[in-house]
């Protein structure tokens, strides 16, 4: 695999790079938020380890610079700043997975390869549509009966999570370890407020209804019969 270290404390790179390099990854180190997102952005790399506080620009704002400019490298947050509003906000900004410091390298380790697996396995179709909602994984584009969507990072993660499971109950739990990536519950109102976000783009001004909440279960999005 080959990984991009976006860290600026000198020691933290040196001992990501040397675990990852003792497991047989190719690892290249960025000290700051410019040349990291200049590194990010012109080579191929299977993965992106960001620190969110970087000299020049900081994590969250390479992060959405990426996403915006349509490069989809998996991004796995490392940073001291980890509570539950700061680890919303970084996969909220585009991130994949978010770990707190200090950090075993052993789970940095298994979290990487856990997102190589995840992109390896994508042989999902990139065009998904229910009824006349469409939505474009690569262009990154959401469509209903032809008019274009706005949607933010995590409001297009969730979309898609729920138009890959059309026609299921998907639970909270779900979401959560899905989009979100937490293997744990925070407690907070994250899910409903996204989905809330959600129903409010793609339902309010179209017909039929297509997320509908499934009472002590979960949400589905599905097609009227």
């Amino acid at each position: 695999m080959r990984v991009l270290a976006i860290e600026d404390d000198s020691e933290t790179a040196a001992f990501i790079a040397n675990g990852l390099q003792r497991l047989g990854h190719a690892v290249e180190i960025a000290n700051n938020g410019h040349d990291g997102l200049r590194q990010a952005s012109g080579r191929s790399h299977d993965l992106l380890i960001v620190d969110r506080m970087l000299p020049g620009m900081s994590g969250i704002a390479l992060v959405q610079r990426l996403r915006d400019d349509g490069i989809l490298t998996p991004v796995l947050f490392l940073t001291a700043l980890g509570g539950v509003d700061d680890r919303v906000e970084g996969l909220d900004s585009g991130g994949d997975d978010y770990m707190a410091k200090p950090f075993a390298m052993a789970e940095l380790a298994a979290r990487a390869n856990a997102l190589d697996r995840r992109v390896s396995r994508r042989d999902e179709a990139t065009r998904l549509r229910v009824a006349n909602l469409e939505l474009d994984v690569v262009e990154r584009t959401v469509r209903r009966g032809g008019h274009p969507l706005a949607l933010q990072p995590r409001e297009f993660r969730l979309l898609e999570y729920l138009m890959r499971h059309a026609g299921e109950t998907v639970t909270r739990t779900m979401l959560l370890e899905n989009v979100w990536q937490f293997r744990f519950d925070p407690r907070t109102s994250v899910v409903e407020t996204h989905v809330s976000r959600l129903r409010m783009k793609i339902d309010r001004d179209f017909k039929p209804e297509l997320i509908h909440t499934v009472r002590g279960a979960g949400y589905c999005l599905r097609a009227p019969e």
